[in-house]
C-alpha cells in the first residue's frame, strides 16, 4: 500500500507526537505513523491526503484553505531543493534512515521551515525538534 500525503505533510510528519485537531484526527494519524514507520511508501497528492481525512467532514475544513495549499506549494519547493529529491504530485518517496535523518536535519536548521510560517503547531514542533526528535512517534523501520 502507500500513504497519500501532501507536500507540507512531510514536515509535519517529523515532529508528530500523537497530538492534532480531534480524537478521530489523532487516531487517523496514529495509524499513518505505524505505516510510515514500518517502510510503506509515499505518494505526493496535491490537496487533501490520508492525513487529512477524518478533517473533511468539518463545516469548512482547513485543508481546503489556500494558505494550505501555499504551504503545499513552498514545502515541496525547499524540500526539493535542499534534499535534491522530487517532490511534486505523483512522486513516490521511501522515508528511510538516511532520508528521515536528512529531513530532521533540514528542520532543525530551519532551511525546510518556511512553510511552517503561521502555523498553529509551531511552538509543540519547536520543542520536539529540540528533543532532536526523541519524542516523534515515526522513526524509519528498525528505528
Amino acid at each position: 500500500m502507500t500513504v497519500r500525503l501532501r507536500a507540507h505533510h512531510l514536515l509535519c510528519m517529523l515532529t508528530y507526537v500523537g497530538k492534532g485537531y480531534s480524537p478521530r484526527f489523532v487516531e487517523n494519524y496514529e495509524t499513518i505513523a505505524q505505516r510510515l514507520s514500518a517502510g510503506e511508501e509515499i505518494e505526493i497528492v496535491e490537496g487533501p491526503d490520508d492525513i487529512c481525512r477524518p478533517l473533511l467532514v468539518d463545516a469548512e475544513p482547513h485543508c481546503l484553505g489556500e494558505s494550505v495549499v501555499a504551504r503545499d506549494l513552498e514545502a515541496a519547493r525547499t524540500i526539493s531543493m535542499t534534499l535534491r529529491i522530487s517532490v511534486a504530485t505523483g512522486s513516490l518517496i521511501r522515508l528511510d534512515a538516511d532520508l528521515l535523518s536528512r529531513l530532521q536535519n533540514g528542520f532543525s536548521g530551519n532551511t525546510l521551515r518556511s512553510a511552517c510560517r503561521h502555523c498553529e503547531w509551531s511552538a509543540l514542533c519547536d520543542v520536539v525538534a529540540a528533543s532532536d526528535f526523541a519524542l516523534a512517534k515515526i522513526q524509519p523501520a528498525g528505528g
